[in-house]
């Protein structure tokens, strides 16, 4: 009997047009290379006329034509592929989207129940170090007891380690969970070796503690990844949910995002965010693009131009023809770019992973050498493998493991102290060894707002009372600098030109200078022009001034051996009177954010390592590719969770002080490297001679750790600010 193939009916949504899109839910996919695989190798499949997939979701939205389209085929086409595939279920995606998560806590509350409970048993056995010697009998009872606690504990609670050190090996490679999981096990099996045989000493106690402490830093690591992956959500959570398409009479439907196709023609009113890409057919507005340029200046909306998911319709309602779904927009394409670029930083090698591929081959072949040569000599196989245990005991990688991460949480209380918020260690390390910095313009070299540079003073009074009628930045700007004051008359706003209204009796207007029928100076977003009927208009100038100690940044960073580079979506002019202000000549202008994420590709792939510093909506794709990235505390939330450190305050003075604090760490890290080098080297052969058992290899390897961290607190003894 032949199984029922299932329903796919209810995960198969179809448009008035007769397209159709099948959703599917794709797990083992993490970076970049695994997108563009599914993607490809789905598309191939007779009747898929394209794919996208969502990795923070791991939904894949298949779009099928034609009658050959076979839903299984697709599902065995990704099996075959290496990836897991079912029918997309909310539920079931919200059920497992932090398994691991939960799994590393579970973990943990099991190592922290061991910690705590073997040392009843094993805590009578160390007052004999005190004089208070038990016998051999009751220190066996302790032992078995302190074993029945501590082993399934450490077992368990091991399981990430020697998941990840068997995949690791699997791959031909060595990372620190290596001679973690080394360690753990060959210290159970030697402390079981020795209570069976009467020995003096067990470590079940030092085998489940050093799993408790590791644990809390994965954990700790876990929950950060998890924060630097919402980056991707946050910027979709921009797109509205529903839009009001108009059918063939111009009668307003609300529909689902989702259900909205190409062709499509959509009403935007004031206020809202333009669901999708689109073309404007009828309306005029202004548009708040901050998205897709950067730029807080709105732009003109008018029949023909272009706008873009998540834009913010400001004055005037709009008719749309839709030019791309939902899942094909600009705004989802940065997402992509996001979760790509979020992805590639993990392929980074850290400074404790290095220097296990060295330390994991040699220390376990001396130990093994040891084993193998003592039994050999005629040591005895007991007395060979207590000597191999003090090898691997005594260049325990305690003290390689804690060489970074005890300098980077001393180096991250130093930031934070100064108002940086580190997200990972790894971005520490990427920070210390960036070669090029790259700004965004408006909102971190400038401040952001525009302020009036050149007015008519005697008009100001008078143009200020429309100026306080509007919302346009620039009129907030005018009414701003000239203060407090009465409101004109029947005052109308016109949509993407300015307003006029009644002053005194007199009818005036304030805006563009079309507006106000100046034709032979060209109308620039960065003025706007005053008159009253009649009379000669008169222009106010306003400009994005840089930041107060902007120059001072870009110096001090120069003096670092540090190149600088903006990268803005602003036009060409305002971009390069701030270039040539702060003496930067490498600069862009209107730019993307597409363009902006592949200028920043387009550094790495040259060799440069670079700082990406923005705080726009549209700068979060280029922060997640950036080797390292900084935005400040007043950026939006896709920005602050894109990047990988977050400064306060109004100054750039965090960003030096990040990349010398960064530097500083790599320094002490490479210290404390050398430190265990050296200590190994004296250690080793000790222990191979047989002149350390491993009790007093245990206190050794303490002692290096001791010594280890002390010299990463170093750095928490000098100023946390400059």
């Amino acid at each position: 009997m032949t199984a029922e193939a299932p329903d796919f009916s209810g995960f198969i949504t179809h448009d008035a047009k007769g397209g159709a899109v099948l959703e599917l839910m794709v797990k083992g996919a993490r970076c970049a290379a695994c997108m563009a695989k599914i993607e490809k190798g789905v598309a191939q499949q007779p009747g898929v006329g394209g794919a996208r997939l969502n990795l923070s979701t791991g939904k894949l939205a298949v779009t099928l034509k034609g009658a050959g389209a076979d839903p299984n085929r697709i599902i065995t086409a990704l099996e075959d592929m290496g990836y897991e595939a079912r029918l997309f279920d909310p539920a079931i995606i919200q059920d497992e989207h932090d398994k691991e998560g939960r799994r590393l806590l579970l973990a943990l509350g099991v190592a922290g129940f061991g910690t705590l409970n073997v040392m009843m048993f094993t805590v009578p056995v160390w007052a004999g170090l005190f004089g208070q010697e038990l016998q051999p009998s009751t220190r066996a009872v302790m032992y078995w007891f302190a074993a029945l606690v501590a082993t399934p504990c450490a077992l368990y609670a091991g399981t990430p380690f020697f998941t990840s050190a068997w995949n690791s090996l699997r791959r031909g490679r060595a990372n620190m969970d290596v001679p973690i999981t080394i360690g753990v096990l060959l210290t159970l099996v030697v402390s079981f070796y020795e209570i069976i045989k009467g020995g003096g000493h067990a470590y079940f106690d030092a085998a489940v503690t050093l799993i408790f402490l590791l644990l809390i830093g994965r954990y700790l690591d876990h929950q950060l990844r998890a924060r630097a992956r919402s980056a991707a959500r946050d910027l979709l959570a921009l797109q509205s949910s529903v839009a009001r398409r108009l059918d063939s009479g111009g009668h307003e439907h609300a529909v689902p995002i989702a259900k909205v196709e190409v062709g499509d023609r959509l009403a935007v009113a004031p206020g809202e965010r333009i669901p999708v890409d689109g073309l404007v057919e009828t309306g005029r507005s202004e548009i708040d693009n901050a998205l897709i340029s950067g730029e807080t200046q709105p732009i003109a909306a008018e029949p023909g131009a272009r706008l873009y998911a998540g834009a913010l319709n400001l004055t005037g309602r709009l008719i749309l023809r839709v030019q791309a779904r939902v899942q094909d927009s600009a705004l989802a394409e940065i997402a992509r770019l996001m979760e790509a670029g979020a992805q590639s930083k993990s392929k980074y090698i850290r400074l404790a992973d290095k220097a296990a591929a060295i330390y994991v081959p040699t220390v376990h072949t001396i130990a093994a050498g040891t084993f193998i040569l003592g039994w050999a000599l005629g040591l005895g196989w007991h007395e060979a493998l207590i000597r191999a245990a003090a090898v691997l005991i005594i260049t325990c990688p305690c003290a390689l493991g804690l060489a970074v991460p005890a300098v980077q949480v001393t180096a991250s209380g130093r930031l934070f102290r100064a108002g940086v918020l580190v997200k990972s260690g790894a971005a520490l390390e990427r920070l210390a060894s960036v070669t090029h910095v790259v700004f965004d313009k408006t909102g971190v070299l400038t401040e952001g707002r525009p302020r009036m540079i050149e007015g008519a003073a005697g008009v100001m009074p008078m143009a200020a009372r429309l100026a306080r009628a509007s919302r346009h930045p620039l009129a907030r700007a005018l009414a701003e600098a000239a203060g407090l004051g009465p409101v004109a008359d029947d005052v109308v706003e016109t949509p993407g030109m300015g307003v006029e209204g009644v002053i005194d009796g007199r009818r005036a207007r304030l805006g563009r200078a079309d507006f106000l029928g100046v034709s032979d100076i060209p109308g620039a977003q960065t003025e706007l022009w005053f008159a009253f009927d009649g009379e000669a208009p008169q222009r106010f100038r306003f400009a994005d001034t840089p930041r107060p100690d902007a120059l001072e940044t870009i110096d001090r960073l120069r003096a670092l051996g540090l190149t600088v580079e903006i990268l803005s979506g602003d036009v060409v002019p305002a971009v390069a009177a701030i270039a040539q202000a702060l003496g930067v000549d490498r600069w862009r202008a209107g730019m993307t954010p597409l363009e902006k994420a592949s200028a920043i590709q387009g550094l790495e792939a040259a060799g440069w390592r670079t700082l990406m510093v923005g705080d726009g909506l549209n700068d979060a794709a280029a922060l997640a590719g950036a080797h390292a990235s900084m935005a400040p505390g007043a950026a939006v939330d896709a920005s602050q969770n894109a990047a990988d450190l977050v400064f306060e305050g109004e100054g750039l003075g965090a960003v030096v002080l990040a990349i010398e604090v960064a530097r500083a760490a790599k320094r002490r890290a490479l210290e404390n490297f050398a430190f265990s080098a050296l200590y190994n080297l004296i250690a080793a052969p000790a222990a191979v001679l047989g002149l350390v058992n491993p009790f007093v290899a245990a206190i050794a390897m303490s002692g290096s750790s001791l010594v280890v961290t002390l010299n990463a607190l170093r750095m928490g003894l000098t100023g946390a600010r400059r």
